[in-house]
């Protein structure tokens, strides 16, 4: 079976955006209602984050990816994720903050809310808009994703 990255987040903080990219595609933007398999990725809804009664099936469904990206919106500082959710799940997870180039107010406030949901650093800081810092994760993913198929 291949190992996939999966990707959650609250609803419009660039999931499914982040998928196209790291699946090289330009698979129309809607509203992601089931969990999707790209090429590379685990696109989820961010229903399933945003409901607790959901959580199993992110639990689940990250069975099969090798790699978790956890996504915090700089734009809108809300709390969807509860403390130490990174711990529920047995791969790796990283830490990634969209939309940068909104809201730098709210920077340091990122940061708290990945450490309280339990990712240790590096982050990474990526605008879609521009594709800022998305060069550096997808070279970091893909040394990631190497090693994890060495072992």
């Amino acid at each position: 079976m291949k190992k996939r990255i999966m990707v959650v987040g609250p609803t419009k903080s660039g999931k499914s955006t982040l998928t196209n990219v790291l699946n090289e595609s330009a698979r129309p933007l809607k509203k992601t209602q089931d969990v999707i398999y790209g090429k590379n990725t685990i696109d989820t809804p961010g229903s399933y984050l945003e409901n607790a009664s959901m959580y199993k099936y992110l639990i689940s469904t990250a069975q099969t990816a090798s790699l978790m990206l956890l996504l915090v919106d700089q734009s809108r500082l809300i709390e969807v994720y509860p403390p130490g959710f990174a711990k529920s799940f047995t791969c790796p997870v990283i830490g990634v903050i969209t939309k940068i180039d909104l809201a730098p107010e709210n920077a340091n406030s990122c940061i708290q809310q990945l450490k309280r949901i339990g990712i240790i650093e590096p982050y990474f800081w990526i605008s879609l808009k521009d594709n800022t810092g998305v060069e550096a994760l997808k070279q970091y993913l893909l040394g990631k994703q190497e090693t994890s198929k060495k072992n």
